[in-house]
C-alpha cells in the first residue's frame, strides 16, 4: 500500500469534506422564525413585504429593502436567492426608485412581486404605489399598482407605470401562480369593503379581469392550490399592528368561498406577523406549504423579522403552528417542527 503524504492526506481531506457539504445541502436546512435572518454577507435580509418565484431548482425572493443607510426619498428592492429556502444570497439592489411620477413626497413602495412570462421572457414586477393625494397632508390615496421590468431576474428594473387595476384602489398586493403557470394579482380594494383575484393578460403588463372579488375587508392576501382546493389566508385592517388573520376555502378561484375562519388562535394576533405569501413546496415524498409572514416593527424597520412555517392544511382545515425551529428537506418536501 502507497505511503500517503502531507499533500495527499490534505487532498484527500479536502474532497471528503466537500462530499459533506454537497450531502448537507441536500439534507434538511433549519428555519428560525421571528430571528434575524443573515443572508450570506451576515446582513439582515432586507425583503419585507415580500415575494417569490422559482426558477428551476433556485428560488428568488424579493421585497422591500429597507435598511438604514438608503437614500432618502428612493425606495428599494432587493432580491436573494436559495436552492433550500433557508440560506439566502444577496443579489442585487433590483430597483432603486426616485419618485417616478412626481407623485410627491411621502410616495411609498410596498409589497414587491415579481412574476416570469414565459412568452415574452421578461420579469415583471408589481408593487404597491401609494401616498397622498394633491391637497392631502398624509395618508394612502393613491392606491396604485405599479409595474417594472427586467430580462434578467436578479437585473436592474425598470419602472414603467401605475395604474388601478380594473380601475379599482388598490392597496396591499399578493401573487398567485396556479399549477397551470397562470399568474394573478391579489389586490385589496378599500372603497369594495374586499379584494380582487385578477387574472394578468398575456404580457403581464396590465390586469386583464375579475376571476373573483371576495367581499371582505381584508389586506395581505395570500393564495394557494392544494390537494383540490383552493385557500386563501388574509390579514384584517390594523395598520402596522399585528391581529388573527383568517382564511377561507373553494373549489376554484371564481369560488364560491367559504366563511373565514382563524388561521391560529386569537388571542396571540397570528404571533405577531401579517400574511405576504404561501409556498407549496413539493417533493419526492410530501408537499409542504409554507406561511410567509411579516413582523412588522415600524420605529425601526429595517429590523422587521419573518415568520415562515409549515401550516397543517387539508381537507379545508388550515393551522398555523406556533412559531418554533423547523427543518426543511427540499428534496422530499418534508418539514419538521423542533420539539
Amino acid at each position: 500500500m502507497k505511503a500517503m503524504t502531507v499533500k495527499n492526506i490534505f487532498v484527500h481531506a479536502t474532497l471528503i469534506f466537500g462530499l459533506m457539504i454537497v450531502s448537507g445541502c441536500a439534507s434538511a436546512q433549519l428555519i428560525r422564525p421571528t430571528a434575524i435572518w443573515p443572508d450570506n454577507r451576515g446582513q439582515h435580509i432586507q425583503a419585507h413585504g415580500g415575494g417569490i418565484i422559482k426558477l428551476d431548482d433556485t428560488y428568488y425572493w424579493f421585497g422591500e429593502d429597507r435598511a438604514r443607510d438608503n437614500e432618502r426619498g428612493r425606495r428599494y428592492v432587493s432580491c436573494y436567492s436559495s436552492k433550500d429556502l433557508a440560506h439566502w444570497t444577496f443579489r442585487n439592489q433590483v430597483l432603486k426608485l426616485a419618485d417616478p411620477e412626481n407623485f410627491g413626497r411621502g410616495w411609498v413602495l410596498e409589497r414587491p412581486k415579481v412574476f416570469f412570462n414565459a412568452k415574452t421572457k421578461k420579469f415583471v414586477m408589481y408593487m404597491h404605489i401609494d401616498g397622498p393625494l394633491p391637497g392631502q397632508n398624509g395618508g394612502y390615496g393613491l392606491a396604485r399598482v405599479g409595474v417594472a421590468t427586467c430580462d434578467t431576474v436578479d437585473g436592474d428594473y425598470q419602472y414603467l407605470k401605475s395604474f388601478r387595476p380594473l380601475g379599482q384602489e388598490s392597496r396591499d398586493i399578493g401573487q398567485f401562480i396556479d399549477d397551470d403557470g397562470s399568474a394573478y394579482l391579489i389586490f385589496e380594494s378599500r372603497p369594495t369593503k374586499g379584494f380582487f383575484i385578477a387574472k394578468l393578460s398575456d404580457d403581464y403588463l396590465n390586469v386583464e379581469k375579475e376571476v373573483s372579488f371576495i367581499k371582505a375587508p381584508l389586506e395581505g392576501g395570500a393564495v394557494v392550490h392544494y390537494d383540490g382546493l383552493y385557500y386563501v389566508v388574509a390579514s384584517k385592517m390594523t395598520g402596522w399592528a399585528a391581529n388573527p388573520n383568517v382564511y377561507a376555502t373553494a373549489k376554484s378561484l371564481e369560488g364560491p368561498w367559504s366563511e373565514f375562519r382563524d388561521i391560529a388562535p386569537p388571542e396571540t394576533k397570528t404571533y405577531g406577523s401579517q400574511s405576504t405569501m404561501l409556498i407549496k413546496v413539493v417533493g419526492t415524498k410530501t408537499n409542504t406549504v409554507i406561511f410567509m409572514g411579516d413582523i412588522w416593527k415600524p420605529s425601526t424597520q429595517w429590523d422587521s423579522r419573518y415568520l415562515w412555517m409549515p401550516l397543517e392544511i387539508g381537507d379545508g382545515k388550515l393551522r398555523l403552528p406556533e412559531p418554533r425551529e423547523w427543518t426543511l428537506n427540499i428534496k422530499t418536501g418534508e418539514a419538521v417542527i423542533q420539539k
